[in-house]
């Protein structure tokens, strides 16, 4: 049974790194968002930043390990082929997409692939039909995963529907599947038991060693500043990786008991109003 660890309580990874050390090749692909400025300054989000830890573990093992940040990717939205008017569209020959780069092993068949020549799944696709293993990286966001996961396994629909509806054989019936999500105060552990089903209705083979979960709190309602603040130190307790910390002077921190905003002039954008809260 998969289970979602809350605050200080001990990851232990060691079972999902003997799963995947098994194989010669894994794609990680991250979801979660973090703005161009704080990316400049050297933040990443968390679950990506476990990410990069993981694949170090594994990585020291002889296994390659890639890692597509689906958030800088151009993926457009599902076009919604599943349900038209005249029946299931999704997956059939006709949207194979012919380009050799993008589709080498002739299984990405997906009409948004073919309209839109800009679309970039196709790197998730190839990487992860080069691999034994695909493992999802997401942040828990309003009681779901965040929605750059759920565009990316929209798109992927016709991985599943290739062999559910048009009846042929399952193409990733060999590849693992997994998730690691973090969040912080709701549904940890709902989404990650629902995404596991995704991943099985999808087709891919299924070890619960391979999904893992983390949440600050089981408090549905603690918003605080304080709370946000402290979840950070608590991540790095949880799963024993350090996080990147911006470097502030002492004396500088930001006070949880006023909000950030109070006594500032009116910030222009939001990267304006980074600088200026720095500055307290």
């Amino acid at each position: 049974m998969i289970e979602v660890k809350y605050g200080s309580e001990i990851e232990d990874s060691r079972s999902f790194i003997e799963a995947l050390s098994l194989h010669k090749k894994v794609t990680f692909v991250t979801t979660s968002t973090r703005s161009e400025y704080i990316e400049k300054n050297g933040e990443s989000p968390k679950s990506s930043q476990l990410a990069r830890s993981l694949a170090k573990s594994l990585e020291s093992r002889n296994i390659k390990v890639e890692i597509i940040d689906g958030a800088k990717l151009n993926i457009h939205a599902c076009l919604g082929c599943v349900s038209e008017s005249h029946g299931n569209a999704c997956g059939v020959i006709e949207a194979k997409v012919k380009d050799k780069e993008k589709n080498p092993n002739g299984k990405l068949r997906c009409w948004a692939s073919v309209d839109y020549k800009d679309d970039e799944l196709w790197k998730i696709s190839k990487s992860i039909y080069e691999s034994q293993a695909v493992i999802f990286f997401g942040s828990q966001r309003w009681g779901n995963v965040n929605s750059i996961y759920q565009k990316i396994i929209e798109r992927l629909d016709w991985m599943e529907n290739m062999h559910s509806t048009l009846g042929e054989e399952n193409s990733i019936k060999d590849i693992q599947a997994g998730m690691v999500l973090i969040g912080q105060n709701w549904r940890g552990q709902e989404s990650l038991e629902v995404q596991r089903k995704v991943l099985e209705f999808f087709g891919f083979k299924m070890d619960d060693r391979l999904f893992m979960g983390w949440q600050y709190t089981r408090d549905m309602y603690e918003e605080s500043q304080k709370a946000y603040q402290n979840a950070p130190d608590t991540f790095e307790q949880s799963w024993g990786i350090p996080l990147y910390h911006w470097g502030k002077k002492p004396g500088t921190e930001l006070s949880v008991h006023k909000p950030v905003y109070e006594d500032l002039p009116y910030a222009k954008s939001f990267n304006d109003f980074l600088k200026k809260i720095e500055q307290i």
